[in-house]
């Protein structure tokens, strides 16, 4: 598999660690609010990265945190009167039924920052022995001179950044692009003891003590949104390697951006939605669809026209498991035919294209190209004369294949027994040819959510999106 490191700005090998394990960490949601339409992206795409290189047989450890303790959450938490922790409670359990939703598993470990301040803390004296951090009145601040790395990830040139051009300037600073390490307590927000006296976290230091804490000082990969790259990434880096002395991580992966019909994302602009808004129009596995439907490294446009073509395509996978169920209840064959063994070898070639889009740099565009030609494969290939182990064999890999980016999610449920008398009496009344009331039970079953197909082996009832 090959994996575009952000680090190297080119393609490279994916090697791991060791062998048969990777750990990956990727950035999780600030905890104030529900997280919107953009952060959706990483979570689903890196969610598809897991779930493929455990198809590859590795056994991953993944790793997304919660940051709950943060400006903005301080600010609405005193807004409406509870504490920071109640707040982050209240979104972390919001956050996890969107995720669910849209088909995110939850990570191996989803730590907080609030529950690793002692690590921090361990951290920011190691920063400061080693000469890499300095304090002013109880902040501590990191000495970007003292890392001679200091933007080998996003390409800044440190001179250019001290310059002040792009880092608000902050008197007690050293320099404009040193950043905040811990911070001196203030009025009305949660403080932790440490050596420098009462205070907070910075908000980059938290990442390098959870994904340190869980994968070790070196691991595979680290991934999220391309706007992290800097200064959140570099920052990360920065105090990591200061602090260990080793490379922090061996690939970086960081996903394009989300726009709003052709328009970025912004408050300003009235294009700001939250997944929790989105999901109460939009079928939830349709948008994770949309979600893969571009490569991951490319702005992806936002539009309804966009759903709507991914519900459609999302339909077809669930029309092919539902053919192929329907025939295998009635198929009579067991074995394969030989004719049946080359349509049996073309399956296996769409399969292999997948795997191949998908050693690609997760190139989940292409990989859903192959997993449609599977599906057309299905659709013109295989009839109710096909044999039960071809029939299975083409299900056990159309479901595999949609697994691995979290797709048909929706089981196979029994039908309700009202959905299958109406299916019988319409039976009966297509044997009697009495179209009229065969159609009249038609449109009843459409208004339950069911279409109805039929076919030479019998009736096909469905459950529509």
């Amino acid at each position: 598999m090959q994996i575009f490191n952000t680090m190297s700005r080119r393609k490279e090998e994916f090697v791991p660690l060791k062998d048969g394990k990777v750990g990956i960490y990727s950035c999780g949601p600030t905890v104030y609010n529900f997280f919107h339409i953009g952060n959706a992206r990483p979570f689903v795409v890196f969610d598809v990265l897991r779930r493929y290189l455990e198809y590859k047989g590795y056994d991953v450890t993944f790793v997304q945190n919660f940051t709950d303790i943060d400006d903005k959450m301080i600010q609405r938490a005193n807004q409406e009167g509870i504490t920071v922790k109640e707040l982050g409670d209240r979104f972390i359990e919001e956050y996890f039924k969107d995720a669910q939703a849209l088909g995110v598993r939850a990570a191996t470990h989803h730590p907080r920052a609030t529950e690793h301040i002692s690590r921090i803390i361990d951290i920011v004296k190691r920063l400061q022995d080693h000469g890499r951090a300095y304090e002013v009145n109880g902040d501590v601040y990191y000495d970007t001179e003292a890392f001679a790395g200091y933007g080998k990830l996003s390409g800044q040139n440190l001179s250019d950044l001290n310059s002040g051009a792009r880092i608000e300037v902050d008197q007690s600073k050293k320099n404009p692009a040193d950043f905040a390490l811990w911070k001196h307590e203030r009025p009305g927000e949660p403080s932790w003891d440490s050596p420098w006296g009462k205070g907070r976290p910075g908000w980059h230091i938290e990442c390098s003590a959870m994904s340190t804490e869980y994968l070790g000082e070196t691991f595979d990969i680290h991934c999220g949104g391309q706007d992290l790259i800097f200064p959140h990434h570099e920052n990360e880096i920065a105090q990591s390697e200061g602090a260990f002395h080793k490379p922090f991580v061996n690939y970086w992966m960081h996903n394009g951006f989300l726009n709003i019909n052709n328009e970025k994302m912004s408050k300003s602009l009235g294009n700001f939605f939250t997944v929790r808004d989105i999901l109460q129009k939009y079928d939830p596995e349709s948008v994770r669809m949309f979600l893969l439907s571009a490569h991951y490294r490319s702005p992806l446009n936002f539009n309804e026209e966009a759903i709507k073509q991914a519900q459609a395509s999302l339909g077809r996978l669930y029309a092919a498991r539902d053919k192929l169920s329907f025939l295998l209840n009635k198929a009579q064959v067991e074995n394969l035919s030989e004719a049946e063994e080359e349509i049996k070898q073309e399956m296996q070639t769409y399969i292999g294209k997948f795997e191949n889009a998908m050693d690609d740099d997760l190139n989940t565009a292409e990989a859903m190209g192959a997993l449609f030609e599977l599906v057309y494969a299905i659709n013109t290939k295989l009839s109710g004369a096909s044999s039960k182990k071809m029939l299975n064999f083409a299900k056990e890999s159309l479901i595999k294949l949609c697994d691995v980016l979290g797709l048909l999610m929706k089981k196979e449920d029994e039908l309700p027994q009202q959905v299958k008398d109406l299916a019988s009496r319409r039976e009966a009344a297509r044997k009697e040819k009495n179209w009229a009331l065969s159609d009249e039970l038609r449109n009843e079953l459409n208004a339950m959510g069911y279409s109805v197909e039929d076919t030479p082996q019998g009736q096909k009832i469905s459950k529509t999106l």
